[in-house]
C-alpha cells in the first residue's frame, strides 16, 4: 500500500489526529482533531510534510499520488460545503497556511481567498449582495498572494508596486 499524502477534515470527521504533527503539521493535526470533536471548523485537507520532504529528495518532482488525492480531497470538500471550487454561480474559496513539523514563523504567509477569479467575482456578488465586499476580498487575494509568488513586486490591476521584502 502506498503513502497517503491528503487527509480530509470536516463535518466532524477526520483522516488525522492530534498524535500525527510529525505528518500533518501542528496546524494540520489540530484542525483534525477539533473536527474529530465537533468543533465547527471549516472543512478542507492537509497535505503532509512528506510532500515536501519528497519534493525536496526528488528534483522539484511530487509523488504521482499526490493529484488524485488532491483531485478526491477537493471533490469531499466540495460536498460537505455544497459549493464548486472555480464555479463561476457557487464558487468555494480556500485559506492556505503554511505548516510544519516545528512552528516556523514567517516561513509563508497565509493567503486567503483562493479560488476568487474575475470569473467567480460576479457569482459571489450575488450571492453575498456586497459587490465592495467582494472586491475587498480579490485585494486580500491579491496581495497576500503576490509577495508569496514574487517577493520583489506586488502586481495590482496590472500596475507593480514596489515594497520592502522580509530578508
Amino acid at each position: 500500500m502506498s503513502k497517503q499524502f491528503v487527509y480530509v477534515f470536516g463535518n466532524g470527521k477526520a483522516d488525522g489526529n492530534t498524535n500525527m504533527k510529525e505528518l500533518l503539521g501542528g496546524k494540520g493535526a489540530n484542525l483534525a482533531e477539533m473536527s474529530k470533536l465537533g468543533i465547527p471548523v471549516p472543512p478542507g485537507f492537509t497535505i503532509t510534510t512528506e510532500v515536501c520532504t519528497y519534493y525536496m529528495k526528488n528534483n522539484g518532482k511530487y509523488p504521482k499520488e499526490l493529484d488524485g488525492e488532491l483531485k478526491a480531497a477537493l471533490a469531499k470538500t466540495e460536498k460537505i460545503m455544497g459549493l464548486k471550487f472555480g464555479d463561476p454561480k457557487n464558487p468555494l474559496l480556500f485559506s492556505v497556511r503554511s505548516g510544519a513539523r516545528k512552528s516556523m514563523p514567517g516561513m509563508m504567509e497565509t493567503v486567503l481567498n483562493v479560488g476568487l477569479t474575475q470569473a467567480t467575482i460576479p457569482g459571489l456578488i450575488k450571492k453575498s449582495g456586497s459587490e465592495r465586499f467582494v472586491y475587498d476580498a480579490y485585494r486580500r487575494l491579491i496581495m497576500m498572494y503576490s509577495p508569496e509568488s514574487n517577493p520583489k513586486k506586488v502586481w495590482v490591476s496590472g500596475a507593480s508596486l514596489n515594497m520592502k521584502c522580509k530578508p
